[in-house]
């Protein structure tokens, strides 16, 4: 690439978008192991389930508040060697990675929340930048496809996560027990891999990525003298083009069901399936949570073979439709969760979730990218993700009163529920989202 911006973007060949995506492999991997075991470490700590989403709270509320602010100091950022986006990429991996390391060494469930809120502030740190940097690399026919490798790196990284504490078991003989503290010891590994694994594939990214230099390197101090971040946030908020509104409204829609999933998922299979209890019957519980974390890996792998094939889907129904399509199958996948009695038939279910999940780490970024001024690409960026934080907000104040007093502690019927939304997102992407061409 060009180490001065004359304009015009250079088309990038397969390797340099692998380089520029592959850091998403590690936060993925780090995010993937909170989102898959916070609840059964809180759990495991004492937590009751109508207390889960209370204790989910912290992290979206600093996500509300960090993304705009690092999307905007991130458009603001030139750095001689580091760039643009690169100086957040490795702030955050040092931070995150650090704190997966302390995580399943909580020894408190109000431990456990504080972590995980200065963790998920870390991982965004990171994470949000990154959606930006794909955008500020690739020209408009690149970017689906860079989109899509994202995608590939995050089913990859999330299958691996999901099957590690099994892995772990199986291959390694680690033990399952709680032999130092609350949490299993093939869960407690599994965190300080992660970590790893993280800060590695991140300092890869920075290392063997470049980035187009701002066409005006005196952008930044002029804007900064001119306007404030709260009013530029709250300005560029008001001033949202229309496609991002229609999108936001979907992704509205969309994050709850995930989210439900996410908190009830692998512990509604260890309790309502296999019968565990964390606290009577542990290693029961465990082998619960290992069997929902192995259907989770597989809807990761089919995250990452059907991320290749989105540009196919995309060629052929155009994005809108394949979008729509993808969150229709998934929304298939979660409801069924709630009928299966037999545990082996969930990889089915979940299998059809990671189509969805392909579609939602790509489309929707991808459908966006053209209509967002270039100089503003970080700032919207994170902007367009409080319509993901919003979401857990509602989900983590209200749903454990709905858990405890309408669902009766019925994991699996809220996953379904998270199906239901998934639908209803599927149906309202049909009819508002346009086929516009950016101009």
């Amino acid at each position: 690439m060009s180490t001065a911006y004359t304009g015009e973007k250079v088309k990038l060949s397969f390797w340099q978008i692998w380089n520029m995506c592959f850091g998403f492999f590690g936060i993925q991997f780090g995010w993937s192991l909170q989102m898959g075991n916070m609840s059964a470490i809180y759990e495991f700590l004492g937590a009751t389930p109508e207390q889960i989403p209370g204790l989910w709270l912290a992290a979206p509320m600093t996500g509300l508040i960090i993304q705009p602010i690092i999307g905007y100091f991130s458009d603001r950022t030139w750095h001689p060697k580091l760039g643009r986006r690169r100086p957040f990429f490795l702030i955050g991996a040092i931070l995150s990675s650090a704190l997966l390391f302390v995580m399943p060494n909580s020894s408190s469930v109000w431990m456990a929340a504080g972590v995980l809120w200065i963790l998920d502030s870390s991982i965004n740190v990171t994470m949000e930048p990154f959606r930006a940097f794909v955008a500020d690399n690739l020209d408009e026919k690149q970017r689906s496809f860079g989109f899509a490798m994202q995608s590939m790196f995050i089913g990859l990284a999330s299958f691996i996560a999901g099957y590690l504490p099994q892995l772990l078991v199986n291959w390694f003989h680690v033990s399952r027990e709680k032999i130092h503290g609350s949490i299993p010891q093939n869960i407690l590994l599994s965190f300080y891999i992660g970590g790893a694994v993280f800060f590695v594939s991140v300092m890869y990214t920075i290392f063997r990525s470049k980035e187009y230099p701002p066409s005006n390197l005196d952008y930044a101090k002029k804007e900064e003298v001119k306007e404030s971040i709260v009013k530029e946030i709250f300005d560029s908020i008001k001033n949202m083009p229309v496609q991002m509104k229609r999108l936001a409204l979907v992704n509205f829609i969309t994050w709850p069901g995930l989210f439900l999933m996410w908190f009830y998922y692998s512990t509604g299979v260890a309790s309502q399936l296999f019968h565990g209890d964390p606290i009577t019957n542990s290693n029961v519980y465990t082998m619960g949570l290992e069997h929902a974390n192995t259907t989770s890996a597989i809807l990761n792998l089919v995250t990452f073979g059907f991320s290749f094939t989105l540009s196919f889907w995309v060629g052929l129904l155009g994005k809108k439709y394949t979008h729509a399509m993808c969150l229709l199958i998934g929304a298939i996948g979660l409801i069924s969760v709630y009928y299966i009695q037999q545990p082996n038939y969930l990889y089915i279910s979940m299998g059809l979730v990671g189509i969805a999940w392909a579609s939602i780490l790509s489309m929707p970024y991808s459908m966006l990218a053209g209509f967002i001024p270039e100089q503003k690409m970080g700032i919207y960026m994170g902007i367009f993700n409080f319509f993901i934080v919003l979401p857990e907000i509602i989900a983590s104040l209200f749903f454990g009163k709905i858990m405890s007093t309408y669902l009766h502690n019925d994991r699996l019927m809220a996953v379904q529920i998270g199906g239901f939304l998934l639908l209803l997102a599927s149906i309202i992407c049909v009819v508002i989202i346009k086929e516009e061409k950016s101009k």
